[in-house]
C-alpha cells in the first residue's frame, strides 16, 4: 500500500515505515501530524485517484527530526571581469515517518 502525498508544493510517494525529508513544517519532534492532502492511494489492486484530493483519506506521520541540509554554495562569477560572488544556503527541512495510510 502506497500513496501520493502533497507537502510542501512537491509530491512524494510514501509507505508506511519509510523516512522522509519534506519542507520544514511547524511541530515538536515527537509529535504526531495528519496530512490530508493526498493525491492517490493504492491498496494492493485497487487505485483511488483523486481529483485533485482522495476524500476521507489521510496519513498519519511521526516527526522524527527538524533539522537543516547541507550548504550549497552558490557561486557567481563573470569572465574577464572581475566579479565574483559567493553565497552559501542551508534548507531547513522536517524528517517524518510515516505510520500510517488511512483510506
Amino acid at each position: 500500500m502506497f500513496a501520493v502525498i502533497r507537502s510542501g508544493g512537491k509530491q512524494h510517494r510514501v509507505q508506511v515505515g519509510e523516512k522522509l525529508k519534506v519542507e520544514k513544517l511547524e511541530a515538536e519532534v515527537g509529535s504526531t501530524i495528519e496530512i490530508s492532502d493526498i493525491l492517490l492511494i493504492q491498496d494492493g489492486e485497487s487505485v483511488k485517484i483523486g481529483q485533485p484530493i482522495v476524500a476521507g483519506a489521510k496519513v498519519v506521520a511521526k516527526v522524527a527530526a527538524q533539522d537543516r541540509s547541507k550548504k550549497v554554495i552558490i557561486f557567481k562569477r563573470r569572465r574577464r571581469k572581475g566579479f565574483h560572488k559567493k553565497r552559501g544556503h542551508r534548507q531547513p527541512y522536517t524528517e517524518l515517518e510515516i505510520t500510517n495510510i488511512h483510506v
